[in-house]
């Protein structure tokens, strides 16, 4: 008999939508504060400034404008744990759209404000289950807001990173689904119960083909914390460096996820 289908994680909408929209109102109270040196400061993002990452946060809440202004899809074509996977090929149009919003907006704070009050008319305007035509496939808008609080997340630790002190806080709900979906990611990418993977307090997922635990502790074990998780799963932090630093600890012979990683790139 071929095992059950595990059941998808579901989200809870309410708790989603609080999330993104505090997540984006951390990142503006940051940006208010930051002087044109800091803007224009390097990140790990390629050559993209500061600036430029900012205006891709933006760019996480006006994503759900521009799908809204397309007619909806016949039907549901992907998943929301399958969307990070399917996101590399609109790469080069995402860097291309982020520089004209870096250059169509000068003032952040503003494009940020406007960004924020838009995605909130939307939202009370439209339904979860209305369709959205999204560069990864077709999902509900309730599932397509849960894939921001990745965008948000993962940028808002991009900020972090490149301006130093600055220190802009995480959502504890937003970090909470940035670190399910991911997790969730994993499994659908390398199916199987032979390897835990346990993101406390956040998540918990078997993946990785082999002999399946049944009960007691698994004899593959992967343990993090939710930002170094997120790290992994998304390039930030190669699995080697994770090891050598402790930021991880893998147990058994099939814990070595390393080459399943990044989920998201």
């Amino acid at each position: 008999m071929p095992p059950a289908k595990k059941r998808a994680r579901s989200y809870d909408p309410a708790k989603t939508r609080a999330a993104v929209l505090a997540q984006l109102a951390h990142v503006r109270e940051a940006v208010r504060g930051l002087d044109p040196g800091q803007l224009a400061l390097p990140t790990r993002l390629g050559d993209w400034t500061v600036r430029d990452l900012i205006a891709h946060i933006g760019m996480a809440a006006t994503a759900v404008h521009r799908a809204l202004e397309l007619p909806a899809p016949p039907r549901q074509t992907v998943t929301v744990a399958e969307w990070p996977s399917a996101t590399g090929p609109g790469a080069a149009d995402i860097d291309d759209r982020t520089r004209g919003v870096t250059a169509d907006h000068p003032d952040l704070d503003a494009y940020l404000t406007d960004a924020d009050h838009r995605l909130r008319v939307l939202l009370d305007a439209h339904p979860g289950s209305r369709l959205l035509e999204t560069n990864a496939g077709a999902l509900p808008l309730a599932d397509y807001l849960v894939t921001r609080t990745v965008e948000l997340v993962v940028h808002t630790d991009d900020l972090n990173a490149a301006v130093p002190g600055l220190d802009v806080p995480y959502d504890r709900q937003a970090l909470a689904a940035a670190t399910r979906l991911l997790a969730d990611a994993l499994a659908v990418k390398a199916p199987g119960g032979s390897t835990e993977v346990r993101v406390p307090p956040y998540a918990v997922v078997q993946c990785v083909e082999g002999p399946r635990h049944t009960r007691g502790t698994p004899p593959n074990v992967v343990e993090t914390d939710p930002l170094t998780w997120i790290r992994l799963a998304t390039g930030r932090l190669a699995w080697a460096d994770a090891l050598a630093e402790a930021k991880v600890s893998a147990s058994g012979e099939r814990a070595d996820i390393g080459g399943l990683l990044p989920v998201m790139s």
